[in-house]
């Protein structure tokens, strides 16, 4: 399953907050629904540290192995796309 994540670095705290479904628009200009998880964590958005970091923290939300959580796009975005395999 894709996720869309708001990553927020730098935190004094980690937590993930559940998505709520907000409208956008596709390459044909409809509008579709997509919900996002906003994730904050404590490592700094250097040198992918966050991105591993946002990568744990979702596997612990989702209880599954870190290794199930795969970055798909948004590498060095606050707006990211990851793959969760359940």
């Amino acid at each position: 399953m894709k996720i869309f994540v708001k990553a927020k670095a730098g935190a004094k705290k980690e937590k993930v907050i559940p998505p709520i479904a907000k409208l956008w628009k596709d390459e044909n200009n409809k509008s579709v629904e997509k919900e996002w998880f906003t994730v904050w964590v404590k490592e700094p958005p250097m040198q992918g540290r966050a991105n591993v970091a946002i990568s744990k923290v979702l596997a612990k939300h989702f209880k599954i192995f870190p290794s199930q959580v795969n970055l798909i796009s948004g590498y060095s975005s606050k707006q990211k796309v990851f793959e969760i395999d359940k």
